[in-house]
């Protein structure tokens, strides 16, 4: 079934699509999206309802609650979210919880995935001392640079970010000096590597793959892929040369990409 529910937490009523494939097993995985700044929750286009159909996971898609300008978001520390006391780290990890216990779901083997302002979500959860969600991979999402100065990441975690080398939304070369008025953030290499130093890693694999099987308008795609063979707690960076801010369904099946990163986290 592939319906819309919500749930209250801290008093606040959340909603969330949820994409339930009809013979799932109990204890099967979960992965949770969230869209970007002003978005919505229709994620359908990224191809998880089909492949949660295929593999037996569950897709949730939460909406995120309107800040001050009206617009459904995640807060991440945006400067105009200053005063805001929604706390969407507690609420991602509350509606995970509850989403486990309600269809009977793996607690081990939840992810979560967002592009833009959901990216930074995945940032700001890898900083964030919480035990709900087992991988993380972020699209065009952002390390601001509060979370660095006032947080330190709490544990290894495994971490994917697919980034666009123009896109000039979420700048790869970041905007220190809050041009775009989206608050200070790194560099992208900067912040993923933070990561990088936490999990250990210690092997480079790199490669260049053309996402031209998907479409006319797809770019080169620099994989960077950094190991930890000991612990398994991975870091991938797609570097998407010369794209934009998006989805990157025109480069990759990007549901797939995410998939399969986080299913070799799943036990």
């Amino acid at each position: 079934s592939y319906e819309t529910y919500s749930c209250t937490i801290d008093g606040i009523e959340r909603t969330y699509k949820l994409y339930l494939p009809a013979n799932i097993k109990p204890d099967a995985p979960l992965i949770f999206v969230l869209h970007g700044y002003g978005g919505s929750n229709n994620l359908d286009f990224l191809g998880l309802n089909e492949l949660a159909e295929e593999y037996g996971f569950v897709v949730c898609y939460p909406r995120g609650s309107k800040d001050g300008r009206g617009k459904h978001c995640w807060n991440v520390g945006y400067p105009f979210q200053e005063g805001w006391e929604i706390d969407d780290v507690k609420t991602m990890c509350t509606m995970a919880k509850y989403v486990q216990k309600k269809y009977r779901l793996s607690k081990e083997n939840t992810f979560l995935t967002g592009m833009s302002n959901g990216g930074e979500m995945c940032y700001l959860l890898a900083y964030s001392k919480q035990n709900t969600f087992k991988a993380l991979g972020s699209l065009a999402g952002l390390t601001m640079e509060w979370m660095y100065r006032e947080l330190d990441i709490a544990k290894p975690i495994p971490f994917l970010e697919i980034h666009g080398t123009q896109d000039h939304t979420s700048e790869w070369w970041g905007d220190l000096t809050n041009q775009g008025g989206w608050g200070a953030y790194m560099p992208v290499p900067l912040a993923v590597g933070t990561i990088i130093a936490k999990n250990r890693c210690t092997h480079i694999t790199t490669d260049t793959i053309k996402g031209g099987v998907y479409s006319k308008k797809a770019h080169e795609i620099i994989r960077h892929r950094y190991a930890n063979p000991q612990t398994n707690n991975d870091v991938w960076l797609y570097e998407v040369v010369n794209a934009g801010h998006y989805w990157f369904t025109d480069d990759m099946d990007t549901g797939e990409e995410v998939w399969n990163f986080f299913k070799r986290y799943v036990e």
